[in-house]
């Protein structure tokens, strides 16, 4: 940075200087005869001349300073050991379907400050399980774990009976399908983004995928259809359009387990019911987590459980949940109420 601020700058006054220099010379020149005025202007020319190589040399030196700095970053961060690695005979059990179960698992991200507290949990092969409560409570905790982005400090989660540490790390995040509540979208086409979730994908597949979220609808109203382009980021498309266009790439991914995580939370009412559609689509037959603050999303879950602390305060259906009054029917409530306030 500050080679960045200095080398044009001084570059810049040096080139002030040498130009005052020559003109204060040319004048003593000029009083003895000795230039002329075409000569100072020939001098201040070339001088002129000189000096935008010199600058331009000093405005990339100043961007390839900047190039260093990021480059020194970037493999920095390339060059970290993960955390989380395989074991030396780490095995592939060519599915993840089964129950998945939580042994008294701990976990915190400081010390002292444990985030999920001796969780048991069972969750039987194709249940939907939804995850709901205060912020900070440890719902995304416990879907990081699951999916092996952390390990558990204590006990063990077993997948199928497996003990998923023995496992690799692709035999596991390669069978699982996310979708955030900021879905991204590459530059590109929208063709071209759905089928990320499966590259050896055919045209058939990939509309098949959009129909069953939703999205082939909107995507047929476009002048290009499936190979209009959506912007950096997926900028020239709503939230919701990039929503179910990352519903669909998890669909054609043909997960074993999937996860929803705050999904619906920035979308409109008329598109989270297309979301949920499309989230009905991709459950089906598959052992699915979904994490939400609009309760309206999880009635139909198969278990609803209630994090606070880092621990399951309750867990059952919507109806028994709110028949037993406590921390979910309060939830609901409140919610039930605010929306009434705002229609």
């Amino acid at each position: 940075a500050w080679l960045s601020a200095l080398f044009l700058p001084v570059v810049q006054i040096i080139s002030a200087f040498a130009i005052g220099g020559i003109i204060w010379y040319s004048g003593v020149q000029i009083e003895f005869e000795g230039i002329s005025i075409g000569g100072i202007q020939a001098f201040l020319s070339y001088m002129t001349f000189m000096m935008w190589p010199i600058q331009d040399l000093a405005r990339v030196f100043a961007e390839m300073q900047r190039s260093l700095a990021s480059a020194e970053r970037i493999f920095t961060l390339v060059d970290t050991p993960p955390e989380i690695k395989n074991k030396p005979n780490a095995i592939d059990p060519g599915t993840i379907r089964g129950n998945i179960t939580f042994e008294h698992v701990s976990f915190w991200y400081e010390d002292e400050m444990p985030v999920i507290k001796d969780l048991n949990l069972n969750i039987k092969r194709g249940e939907t399980i939804a995850l709901v409560g205060s912020t900070g409570g440890g719902k995304s905790t416990i879907v990081n774990l699951l999916c092996r982005f952390y390990e558990p400090k204590r006990g063990r989660i077993l997948i199928g009976n497996h003990d998923y540490t023995d496992m690799s790390l692709e035999a596991i995040q390669s069978r699982i399908g996310v979708v955030l509540q900021t879905p991204h979208l590459f530059s590109g086409t929208i063709r071209e983004n759905i089928a990320y979730g499966r590259l050896t994908a055919s045209q058939e597949e990939i509309e098949r995928a959009a129909k069953l979220t939703g999205a082939h609808k909107f995507i047929t109203h476009f002048d290009k259809g499936y190979d209009e382009q959506v912007g950096e980021g997926g900028v020239l498309l709503s939230v919701g359009q990039k929503q179910l266009i990352s519903l669909a790439r998890a669909v054609l991914s043909d997960p074993e387990i999937f996860i929803m995580d705050e999904a619906t939370s920035s979308v409109d009412t008329l598109t989270e019911a297309l979301i949920q559609k499309g989230m009905e689509a991709i459950m089906q037959d598959r052992t699915s987590f979904v994490i939400a603050h609009r309760l309206s999303t999880i009635k139909r879950a198969d278990r609803i459980l209630v994090i606070e602390d880092g621990q399951i305060a309750e867990s059952g259906t919507h109806a028994d949940l709110l028949k037993l009054e406590g921390k979910y029917y309060k939830l609901y409530t409140q919610q039930f109420r605010l929306e009434r306030e705002d229609a």
